[in-house]
């Protein structure tokens, strides 16, 4: 039903951080808890936590490995720089054993940008 839906654009930039469970990037881990998220989003963020390889067990919330990452936190802001603050911002909040982050989503979009002024 996608060809069903209203596509809308908004000015401004938008950061997706990948916090990946350990053994990144081979075989993931599975079973850790993860804390830090309230029903899975961040509570007092308009950051959105996208799942991929999460799962509920015993009602916590844990990595359940595959071939997806676990978390992907997107912000958006009016610019590229702002984005990717408050996407590595709301990042920090989330936590679990053997966190994997990638500290360098963005570098070569900021450094284009830098090489335009």
């Amino acid at each position: 039903t996608l060809d069903q839906t209203e596509v809308r654009f908004s000015a401004g930039a938008a950061a997706c951080v990948i916090l990946a469970s350990g053994g990144y990037p081979l075989a993931y881990e599975k079973g850790k808890e993860i804390t830090g998220l309230v029903n899975g989003q961040l509570p007092g963020s308009d950051a959105i936590v996208y799942h991929a390889g999460t799962a509920v067990q015993d009602g916590r919330l844990v990595t359940a490995g595959g071939r997806a990452p676990a978390l992907g936190v997107t912000a958006t802001a009016a610019d590229l720089p702002a984005a990717l603050e408050k996407a590595y911002a709301a990042a920090d909040s989330i936590h679990f054993d053997k966190l994997h982050r990638r500290s360098d989503i963005g570098a070569r979009a900021l450094a284009a940008l830098k090489a335009r002024e």
